[in-house]
């Protein structure tokens, strides 16, 4: 133990001595999670709308009022479908809205109509999103004949805010590729100063040294969690914390030890820093597609839905969501917990071993 401290330390001290690699985790950690939870919005702002009246009616008037900052930018007539459409091909619109002549007359008189919305799909999300809220605007303007009210409760984000998701996303990201990289780069940089040979004679075995790195690693990514989502993800976004700290805290221990059994073998296989960099591109992508971070899991295709099984990060990711947002118990994380303590094992012993046979 006396030596596996030495070594812990030692490394704890590179660390701290390296005044970039510090800077790079604490901007990854703390300012990159900030700038991705305020500055991505996945909900509309200022888009831009055009619209032709061929009704020259009041009701179109009244549904382009509501039309407003921050969501919206002031509507901007055109006088014909084809000026709107080109307007859309010059990216000077991103929605267009075409009432038809006897737009208000058909919903006075048959209590129906149609409006005709011309969409910029080059711009998906904000697009659909878009769509979605003229939808809510223009159904306040219909009857409601059904005898029936629809009333939506929002679950575990009663303000709709997307602030904490993202930042929270942003979180794992940054844990998932730091994670691998340190991990790596901790030995990557003996073969690099050429103080490799110089601690293979080293009167030590060789599987505390390797322990010792590695632990040493997980520790940093540990603090760099935990002052990311301390000061940034809880504090500034004010994101609730429903579920036991204990919880997250334990299933970001297990991510962040697969993550250095990733990176075990990345640096068992690489020969400097550009090389560990592309490799864990080469690993982490697939990893990210398959844990449901970009697609969700079930729109997958079947095959890549049983394959998605064995990414670690789709566990921590649904299982870290859950603790924060959900407030799940304990023993309902067990399906996270178990296989994601399965697949860190084998990734940590695999890498473990590969990396030995270099001593």
């Amino acid at each position: 133990m006396r030596i596996f401290g030495t070594v812990f330390f030692k490394e704890l001290l590179i660390f701290l001595r390296s005044i970039g690699l510090v800077a790079v985790v604490l901007y990854s950690f703390t300012i990159d999670v900030y700038i991705a939870g305020e500055g991505i919005e996945v909900k509309p702002k200022n888009v831009s709308v055009g619209y032709v009246d061929y009704s020259n009616s009041i009701l179109p008037q009244k549904i382009l009022s509501h039309l407003h900052p921050p969501e919206f930018k002031k509507p901007k007539p055109f006088t014909s479908q084809k000026e709107l459409s080109q307007a859309i091909f010059n990216k000077e619109i991103l929605v267009g809205l075409v009432f038809e002549s006897d737009f208000e007359k058909s919903l006075l008189t048959d209590g129906k109509t149609k409006l005709n919305i011309l969409l910029d799909s080059t711009a998906a999300a904000q697009s659909y999103i878009t769509l979605y809220y003229l939808q809510n605007i223009v159904m306040r303007f219909v009857p409601q004949k059904e005898g029936f009210e629809l009333k939506t409760h929002k679950l575990f984000n009663q303000n709709a805010d997307t602030h904490m998701f993202i930042s929270f996303s942003e979180f794992i990201s940054v844990l998932t590729l730091i994670g691998v990289i340190l991990s790596a780069a901790v030995f990557v940089k003996e073969k690099e100063e050429g103080t490799w040979d110089i601690m293979l004679l080293m009167p030590v075995d060789s599987k505390i040294i390797i322990l010792a790195k590695a632990f040493s690693q997980v520790f940093i990514i540990i603090c760099a969690s935990i002052l990311s989502m301390g000061y940034v993800v809880l504090t500034i976004f004010n994101t609730p914390f429903n579920g036991s700290f204990l919880d997250f805290f334990m299933l970001t221990l297990l991510y962040s030890l697969t993550l250095a059994g990733i990176g075990l073998f990345i640096a068992s296989v690489s020969k400097d820093i550009m090389q560990v960099a592309q490799i864990s591109i080469l690993i982490m992508m697939p990893l990210i597609f398959l844990s449901g971070a970009w697609t969700p899991i079930y729109s997958m295709h079947p095959l890549l839905q049983k394959l998605s099984l064995l990414s670690p990060l789709r566990y921590y990711i649904e299982g870290s969501e859950s603790v924060v947002f959900r407030g799940t118990a304990t023993v309902d994380l067990l399906q996270y917990y178990i296989p994601l303590a399965i697949i860190g094992t084998a990734l940590f012993i695999f890498g473990f071993k590969k990396i030995g046979r270099l001593f």
